[in-house]
């Protein structure tokens, strides 16, 4: 019979596939940012984990490449070097997600067999199951977008993507505190829905951030309260019709909702940690909401910079991973304030 914690092992293996998650995500980031993402244009589970090991399948893999829009309207001028250079990202983010793959579903039947898991968490996992497969069918889908007439992928279909991975994670993660922490205490209902709004938020937030990715609207309006010519909203931002469009399709309109929600993403957190002082704390609880006030103004000081410098490579993968670890900590808080 298994036991009520489960074991160890579990909890591992779990935190493993969040490290992999992790790995995975800045990965796919660096992979937007060096414009990688289409340079394998042809989907194989097995042989195409393997790379190219000789010219003449290099040849043959840059010759496929020629064939799709972006060599033919963005880098017609590529070399087999360059081409190599930007292979090497995306196949090595695909070698991630199939890695990912491996190490979840094999220990799982392992701990199936074994009988080292409780019912409740064999739901739980066939729901993380279920996501890892969703996040991988949405990669081969957002590529699938940039191989037809326009060399860039849909920006709704990336942050798709890209929201699927942070959601994963942070699943996953929630499985794993679980079992650390199994007991359930009293709880404050409403302080714990205050972070659950808040969570929400910020869910937005990296929605609208794979939407600016996407669409490369950090390259626009590179300055800092405003958005330049002196103006807080320009003008450039609500130029479509009809209005709505500004909201999910307009690069300077994007632009203006991400980094204005920003202010909502700092207030609200600054409205938990102020509600949350006047309580009495756990330690764990403590840490949580410390974390979030460091994290997020870490977090914004990184987009301001993004904006400014017109998003260096270096400071993209910045600002992601700050995004990861501010959604992690808020994870592991809402789990703390439900427990």
């Amino acid at each position: 019979m298994a036991k009520q914690k489960d074991n160890k092992k579990v909890i591992y293996w779990l935190l493993t596939g969040c490290t992999l998650l992790f790995i995975m995500v800045v990965v796919g980031g660096i992979t937007r940012l060096t414009d990688s993402g289409l340079s394998m244009s042809d989907y194989k589970l097995i042989t195409g984990t393997i790379p190219p090991l000789n010219e003449a399948e290099w040849q043959e893999a840059f010759a496929l490449y020629q064939q799709y829009p972006e060599f033919q309207k963005l880098h017609s001028h590529f070399t087999l070097s360059d081409f190599k250079g930007i292979y090497f990202w995306e196949w090595f983010h695909r070698v991630i997600g199939r890695l990912i793959g491996l190490v979840f579903i094999f220990p799982f039947i392992y701990f199936l067999v074994t009988k080292q898991l409780t019912a409740k968490t064999i739901k739980k996992c066939f729901v993380l199951l279920f996501l890892g497969g969703f996040q991988g069918f949405l990669g081969w889908y957002m590529v699938k977008s940039g191989l037809v007439d326009m060399p860039d992928v849909s920006h709704y279909r990336l942050a798709a993507h890209l929201t699927t991975a942070f959601i994963t994670f942070s699943a996953t993660l929630w499985v794993a505190l679980d079992l650390k922490f199994p007991d359930r205490k009293p709880i404050d209902k409403n302080f714990r829905n205050l972070i659950g709004v808040g969570y929400v938020i910020l869910i937005i937030q990296i929605i609208y951030g794979g939407f600016v990715a996407g669409l490369k609207a950090g390259l626009l309006h590179n300055h800092w309260p405003m958005m330049n010519e002196g103006k807080f909203i320009h003008e450039s931002a609500y130029a479509m019709e009809p209005f709505y469009l500004n909201l999910i399709e307009n690069p300077s309109g994007l632009q203006f909702v991400h980094r204005t929600f920003a202010y909502v993403v700092v207030i609200f957190i600054g409205i938990i940690w102020y509600r949350a002082k006047q309580m009495k704390l756990t330690m764990l609880q403590s840490n949580g909401i410390n974390g979030l006030l460091i994290l997020v103004g870490v977090q914004f000081l990184l987009g301001v910079l993004t904006i400014i410098y017109g998003v260096p490579l270096w400071l993209g993968v910045a600002h992601q991973i700050g995004a990861f670890f501010l959604l992690s900590v808020m994870t592991f808080t809402l789990h703390r304030f439900s427990r």
